[in-house]
């Protein structure tokens, strides 16, 4: 079995006492298999329910005992049929004993992979363990999981326990769930066990690890505290961003009786010359160019690689800082962890010597890290100590990445005090409104969480492997309505809603709703309340409000409607921003396309061009905004061939120059216009005129 593969074993609890959450394990278990269809398609995967009425599995056979144990697949490689047979689970009648199915995966794995085979062997337990575990022959149920939390060591397989309650189980027998919850402890203690307990459908879908990622150490080398004291550390990613699957273009040109077809489409690039746009032109002839101004400058590879910073391959600590002083959102990218270098005990002491000193004096170091030898950029980061409470998990760093002076962003804005008084919440308004936060509140004092981090899943992830599995059985199949669970984790809790309607009623009724008259941009704006005197502070409220209600009133008479000589930006933007009727889309764009054809036809040696440019600027700007990028980039194709047609191909240059292109489908979805059909329009204007020159 290769490195990366794995051989995952599902041990599925179907007894009476899980009926009703087998629906949602159902749509977790097909989850997972559809995601290593996507990811990892060489792995293999066995099945296993307890808890059914019959007994299928090779160790009754051979010597007795595990009974209602059914082995529903052996281990082999994903495929579809799998995702079909998890989404429709046998029920069983009797209660299940998870021993015994941890036993039979166990002796499915050794018999698939023997004991020298080094692969990634894992076991999913999914129960409520509420079902009384029978004793063992010879001595206590203690012992017997001591004795397979060493063989699972042994073996080098890893569990993840999935602890299914919900609030029915609550009402059973307490001592056989403290006893069953002892014996998980047990495993989590003694073998490679991930014990986890669930109370919802929404976070059961996010407990299965359904993707089994590799860590990978970015760094491994010297942390250097100074010149002569230096720890061996590891750095690992501990978070990442998870997107989605890499698309690729695909071929239906390939006949359908060739079997062997890869339906691939490769894609080559052809630079051809400005002068002679029939040569080629071979990578050896080309340079990189770079933007400076309105002109390009090029740098050959050799000049590039000579001006690039080459710092050694190193991590250094730079010194250390009041926990205080390093706001969180300072942090940027993804969150690395430090470990002492696993078997160098000297390491380990001294990294967790360190880690303990910062967390007890609340000070967090600040780190200077070079990942590899070569490497272009330097990153300027804090560690901050992670003290572990676990005696078989040493203490460790987490590490983030901070801004330098130009990725700071300081944005100001007014304080709520220096509003008008007008415009600040009575007692009884924030009253309610503190009750609405306190309603929706989702980690109440003595309740569990609602929607964890750790057991919340992306709905948009999930929602398109669902569909991506669909479409892949029933090509025409339309997109089917949202799933429940992921509508609690997108939508607010209908049921909280119902119960707390008077919370949002007084609310309702503390605040007057009406349609707030359009205001100029300049009145929109409050100015900062001056320092000085009441009295200045008094006026400075009197005289804002004025100009507020005076601005209210000009706008209310002075309604645009067709776009002027004048401010024809201004003009345009008013007309896009009014609601009171549909027409004054329609109107504003086609005024604003009169208005640039008469800018561009009637300039006299590219004098209104610059005027035409900001009413080009604006347009863009608007249909994106209205979802109405054909319209924009039909006529910026018409503007192109009319330039050409009435010899104003200065105007076209002038545009190339300052990179204006047409919309492209990234800047909005209802585009038809790929970003490199995008970018070689900007050039066609520019071939043609020197095309013209040279022909001349």
């Amino acid at each position: 079995m290769a490195r990366n593969k794995e051989a995952v074993v599902l041990v599925i609890d179907v007894g009476p006492s899980m009926h009703s959450v087998l629906p949602e394990i159902e749509k977790v278990c097909s989850l997972l298999i559809q995601k290593k269809l996507v990811f990892s398609r060489y792995d293999e995967v066995g099945f296993i329910l307890f808890g059914t009425a019959d007994t299928k599995n090779e160790l009754k056979e051979e010597i007795g005992g595990y009974e209602h144990v059914t082995v529903l697949r052996n281990i082999k490689v994903v495929d579809e049929d799998l995702v079909d047979a998890l989404q429709k689970l046998p029920r069983g009648s009797v209660p299940g004993d998870f021993l015994d199915a941890i036993v039979v995966g166990m002796d499915m794995l050794i018999k698939k992979f023997g004991q020298t085979n080094k692969a990634k062997k894992r076991l999913c337990l999914i129960t409520n363990a509420v079902s009384l575990i029978k004793d063992p022959f010879e001595g206590t149920k203690e012992d017997q999981v001591n004795t397979i939390a060493t063989q699972m060591t042994a073996q080098g397989m890893k569990m993840d326990c999935v602890i299914v309650r919900m609030k029915q189980d609550w009402e059973t027998n307490r001592r056989i769930m403290e006893e069953n919850d002892f014996l998980m402890s047990v495993f989590s203690n003694k073998s490679s066990s991930k014990v986890v307990y669930v109370e919802s459908p929404t976070s059961l879908l996010g407990a299965l690890r359904t993707r089994n990622i590799s860590p990978v150490t970015i760094y491994r080398g010297d942390f250097e505290i100074s010149a002569q004291l230096k720890i061996k550390v590891w750095v690992y990613k501990k978070t990442s961003e998870e997107k989605f699957p890499t698309l690729k273009k695909y071929s239906d040109k390939a006949p359908s009786t060739d079997k062997f077809a890869t339906h691939e489409i490769k894609v080559d690039y052809e630079y051809k010359s400005i002068e002679d746009p029939n040569k080629v032109v071979p990578p050896e002839q080309r340079i990189k160019g770079f933007q400076y101004g309105p002109q390009v400058v090029p740098i050959s590879s050799a000049e590039l690689e000579a001006v690039k910073f080459k710092p050694e391959k190193s991590v250094k600590l730079l010194g250390f800082t009041d926990a205080s002083n390093v706001m969180r959102h300072y942090y940027l990218k993804d969150v690395n962890i430090f470990i002492a270098e696993p078997g160098n005990k000297k390491a380990i002491l001294a990294l967790s010597a360190l880690a303990r000193a910062m967390k007890e004096m609340n000070k967090v170091a600040i780190v200077r890290c070079v990942w590899r030898q070569g490497q272009g950029n330097v990153v300027v980061g804090v560690l901050t100590p992670n003290v572990s409470d676990k005696d078989n998990t040493p203490d460790s760093f987490y590490f983030n990445i901070l801004p330098f002076a130009e990725d700071v962003r300081e944005f100001q804005f007014p304080s709520f005090s220096n509003l008008p008084s007008s415009m600040q919440p009575n007692e009884k308004q924030q009253d309610a409104a503190d009750k609405l936060v306190q309603m929706l509140d989702l980690a109440p004092p003595g309740k569990q969480e609602v929607l964890p981090p750790d057991f919340t899943p992306n709905p948009v992830l999930e929602r398109y492997y669902r569909y991506l599995n669909l479409k892949s059985k029933h090509p025409d199949a339309a997109v089917p309505p949202l799933d429940e669970t992921l509508r609690k984790i997108t939508e607010p809790d209908v049921e909280l809603l119902s119960r707390n309607k008077s919370i949002i009623e007084e609310l309702c009724g503390s605040f007057e709703l009406k349609d707030n008259p359009k205001l100029k941009k300049s009145a929109r704006r409050i100015k900062e309340r001056p320092s000085g005197s009441d009295e200045e502070r008094e006026e400075f409220n009197k005289d804002a409000d004025v100009k507020a209600i005076d601005s209210m009133e000009y706008s209310a008479k002075t309604e645009v409607e067709k776009v002027g000589d004048v401010n024809p930006v201004k003009d345009f933007e008013e007309m896009m921003s009014r609601r009171d009727n549909p027409k004054w889309i329609s109107k504003a764009i086609q005024g604003m396309k009169n208005k640039i054809f008469d800018l561009v036809e009637n300039s006299c040696e590219g004098d209104t061009f610059h005027k035409a440019l900001q009413c080009l600027v604006a347009l863009r700007k608007g249909c994106i905004l209205e979802q109405e990028p054909k319209q924009f980039n039909d006529f910026l194709c018409h503007l192109s061939k009319f330039c050409q047609e009435k010899d104003l191909r200065s105007f076209c240059l002038y545009l190339t120059s300052h990179e204006f292109t047409l919309i492209t489908k990234a800047e909005a979805p209802d585009s038809e216009i790929p970003e490199h059909e995008a970018r070689s329009f900007m050039v066609k204007p520019e071939l043609d005129s020197q095309n013209m020159k040279s022909e001349g």
